[in-house]
C-alpha cells in the first residue's frame, strides 16, 4: 500500500497562505540551505520551472511519483499559463468546475475523490503519493494521509487558509523527526497512528 503524505508549507500558527490563499509571505524562507534540502530529499515537490531555474532539472524523483492538489492550488499554475506545474510527476486536479483537462499528463477527478486516492495508494508502485493543497482537499482527504510532512515557517498569519478545512475530528499522529534550519523554519515529518 502507498502512502498519501500531505507536504505542505504552513506559518506557526497553522495556516498554509492568507484569508486568499496567498503564501508568498513565506518564499523569502526559500533560501539556498533550504533549497539544498528540497533538491536532495524531497526534488519532485518543486515546480518543474523551478527545477531548470535551480539546476536540479533531471533529479530523480525521492518520495514520490504522482501529485494531487485541487483547483485553487492548480489555478495558481493556470494563471502564469502553466498546465502542468509538475511534469516530473503524475498530475492529479480534484475539481468541479473543470470539465476537461488543459494537458495531457494532467487528470481531473470531479467527484469521488477518496475513492480515487484509495485507488491510487493500492497501486504496485515503488513511490508514494504527495497531497499538494489545498486546505478543503486535505479535509476531505484527512482519513486517507499517512504522514504529515510540515514546512513551518517563522511567521504568524493570526487568520488565513486553514491546513485542513473541515470539520472538527482530533486525528493523532506521531512525531518522526524534526529538521531545524538556520533562518527558523522547521521541518517536522508525522506518521499516522492507526
Amino acid at each position: 500500500m502507498r502512502k498519501l503524505t500531505y507536504f505542505i508549507a504552513c506559518s506557526i500558527d497553522g495556516f498554509i497562505g492568507d484569508p486568499g490563499g496567498d503564501a508568498s509571505s513565506m518564499y523569502p524562507f526559500v533560501n539556498e540551505e533550504f533549497i539544498e534540502f528540497l533538491a536532495s530529499q524531497y526534488p519532485e515537490t518543486v515546480a518543474t520551472e523551478g527545477r531548470r531555474q535551480l539546476g536540479f532539472h533531471d533529479a530523480e524523483n525521492q518520495k514520490f511519483d504522482t501529485v494531487i492538489q485541487g483547483r485553487a492550488s492548480y489555478q495558481l499554475a493556470l494563471d502564469m499559463n502553466i498546465t502542468s506545474p509538475h511534469a516530473q510527476l503524475r498530475e492529479l486536479v480534484a475539481s468541479r468546475t473543470l470539465k476537461e483537462s488543459p494537458d495531457p499528463n494532467v487528470e481531473l477527478i470531479s467527484d469521488d475523490v477518496v475513492g480515487r486516492v484509495r485507488e491510487l495508494k493500492a497501486e504496485d508502485r515503488e513511490l508514494g503519493i504527495w497531497l499538494c493543497g489545498g486546505s478543503q482537499l486535505a479535509g476531505e482527504l484527512l482519513d486517507e494521509i499517512d504522514e504529515l510532512v510540515i514546512k513551518t515557517y517563522p511567521l504568524v498569519y493570526g487568520s488565513g487558509m486553514p491546513m485542513f478545512g473541515s470539520d472538527f475530528a482530533a486525528t493523532e499522529f506521531a512525531l518522526e523527526s524534526v529538521r531545524v534550519f538556520d533562518n527558523g523554519v522547521l521541518v517536522r515529518t508525522y506518521s499516522r497512528k492507526r
